[in-house]
C-alpha cells in the first residue's frame, strides 16, 4: 500500500523537478516519489553494518 507525504520544496527545486518531469513525459509527483524511493534505497544500502541493519547517525 502506499502512503502519501506532503513536502514543500523551494522554487528552484521544484522548477528542476518540472523540466525533468517534462523531459521524461511524466507527471512531477510521479518523478518525485521515484527520486526519493531512489534516494532512500542508496542511504539504506551505504548505512549498514555487516549484519545488513541500518546504523543510526550521531
Amino acid at each position: 500500500m502506499s502512503k502519501r507525504v506532503y513536502i514543500t520544496l523551494p522554487d528552484k527545486v521544484y522548477e528542476a523537478l518540472q523540466q525533468l518531469a517534462v523531459g521524461q513525459g511524466r507527471p512531477v509527483a510521479n518523478l518525485a516519489a521515484y527520486l526519493v524511493e531512489r534516494a532512500v534505497e542508496q542511504a539504506q544500502s551505504q548505512d549498514k553494518d555487516p549484519e545488513g541493519k541500518i546504523q543510526p547517525k550521531i
